[in-house]
């Protein structure tokens, strides 16, 4: 179908500070925006795909009792009647949560991710659980063992992985936010390719519990939205020290949403030399040197920086990745959760039986990589080098940010691709992500947001990168930039 400004497009296309803003004032209510949703989804996910999970009964249940705290004007926050929707990897209780595996097809959780607390006491409506490569491994979202993802712009092309249920559905305006998680540019890439906003927050900014794990080291919670205030919204909701999570860093979570005015003037904005190199779609560099020029005229002072090490990114993320992967999913065997294959004989044919019916391809490939490095006489050779050029990867950024206070760039060499056109070359996948993986590895925090399009139409993304704990000033320098544009109001024209 045709996008058309009608009623129900006109309540899902609404931002998070828009829709709150009128909640607050009570000209529309919790419920009338998630029934808005709901139809909304049901008219375009045969397109998009982006759903595995509607809740609808749950959701006009938190609606209720959403416009009840709203009416009797209880404290409530940005989200207070938001419809949101869950990336498949967060715990839920009682609701089915897949990793997008047949492994964990019917798996119902018995309690929930902190994130899924966290937004239930901000009173924000949950209306599902949206598609993802399996166990978040992937690019493209076209690994997922339950159904392809396309992006709402060009259904023929990929919305982006692994967290492409988590774009796709902000992008085709079926809720007003989403969460994801960020292992290598699993938010960035999708929020790239769908043309919205999408933020890797700092490591440990947000609470892993509850997510199921990929690489405990690399693996972060962040949000989805239209807009950079929208983003900053979501994370303040569930940004914030967790006892239940070790890695959880126990500082105050900033204001965010009070610290996004200012602009960018007298700021300096660094370039790394090693993001516009070969490879780099020239629309995308074009788009993206547009970007750049607009923050000069906004008063921002561009330098270029060096971060030498960025061209080992990628071997050494799909070292460590891939080793953590291999310890983390050796809990899936058919003993405690999930399928359950070949139990009637012996029980490493079972385990084997178990993981061969359970797992897909890639990560199957990428369990015997991790299986492979870590194994005797290959983990001096392989991961814990890679562990010591992650070091040489992360102190790069420490002396760039010595010379400006955030690094800009693209967030990835091109736009979206056809569906199916890298499935068959691993390595091409791989390198969708040179620009996004070096962040994870040093742990900082990045946000994409849209600032441009090819000639086919298809959305580019800007990667904006901060020193540790501040997102505030990466939220801040995109505020600026996006007020100074229109790329956000942009919509897909979805065909059913």
């Amino acid at each position: 179908m045709s996008v058309t400004m009608s009623a129900i497009e006109q309540l899902s296309s609404l931002s998070i500070e828009e829709a709150s803003a009128l909640l607050r004032k009570r000209e529309l209510s919790s419920r009338e925006l998630t029934e808005a949703c709901l139809q909304r989804i049901e008219s375009s996910d045969e397109a998009v795909g982006s759903f595995l999970e509607i809740t609808a009964e749950l959701a006009l249940e938190q609606a209720g009792r959403a416009d009840q705290r709203l009416a009797a004007g209880d404290d409530v926050c940005a989200l207070t009647g938001i419809p949101v929707a869950l990336k498949d990897i967060f715990l839920t209780k009682g609701v089915r949560t897949t990793c997008a595996s047949r492994l964990l097809e019917n798996f119902v959780p018995t309690f929930d991710s902190t994130v899924s607390e966290r937004l239930y006491q901000a009173g924000a409506v949950l209306v599902g659980k949206v598609n993802m490569d399996e166990f978040a491994m992937g690019s493209s979202c076209e690994n997922s063992a339950l159904g392809n993802t396309r992006n709402p712009w060009d259904q023929q092309k990929v919305a982006g992985g692994s967290s492409g249920g988590s774009a796709a559905c902000i992008a085709a305006r079926q809720v007003l936010g989403s969460y994801g998680t960020d292992t290598g540019g699993s938010i960035r890439l999708p929020a790239s390719y769908c043309g919205i906003t999408g933020m890797k927050p700092t490591y440990g900014r947000v609470s892993r519990y509850g997510v199921i794990a990929f690489a405990s080291s690399l693996d972060q919670v962040g949000p989805l939205a239209t807009t950079v205030r929208g983003a900053a919204a979501l994370l303040e909701t569930v940004a914030g020290h967790d006892r239940r999570d070790s890695t959880s860093i126990k500082e105050p979570v900033p204001d965010y949403l009070g610290l996004l005015e200012g602009g960018v003037e007298g700021m300096r904005i660094g370039v790394p030399r090693q993001y516009f190199v070969e490879g780099i779609d020239p629309q995308v560099a074009s788009a993206v040197h547009a970007a750049l020029a607009r923050f000069e005229e906004l008063g921002a002072q561009i330098i270029e920086v060096d971060l030498p090490h960025s061209e080992y990114a990628v071997a050494t993320y799909y070292l460590v990745a891939t080793a953590e992967a291999s310890s983390n999913l050796g809990r899936y065997d058919g003993v405690r959760y999930g399928i359950r294959r070949g139990g009637d004989g012996a029980l490493l044919d079972m385990y084997g039986a178990t993981r061969n019916a359970g797992f897909g391809t890639e990560v199957k490939r990428r369990i015997m990589l991790g299986t492979y490095v870590l194994s005797a006489g290959y983990y001096d050779a392989y991961y814990l080098k890679a562990m010591k050029v992650r070091t040489l990867i992360r102190r790069d950024f420490l002396r760039a940010f010595e010379q400006c206070d955030v690094i800009a760039g693209p967030t990835s060499p091109g736009t979206a691709f056809e569906l199916g056109s890298r499935t068959a070359d691993p390595l091409a996948m791989y390198m969708s992500d040179v620009l996004t993986i070096s962040v994870n590895l040093a742990g900082l925090p990045a946000l994409s947001l849209p600032c441009g399009a090819d000639s086919h139409g298809m959305p580019v993304g800007l990667q904006i990168i901060g020193k540790a704990l501040d997102e505030a000033s990466v939220f801040k320098t995109a505020a600026a930039y996006e007020a100074s544009t229109d790329w956000h109001h942009r919509l897909p024209e979805i065909s059913s």
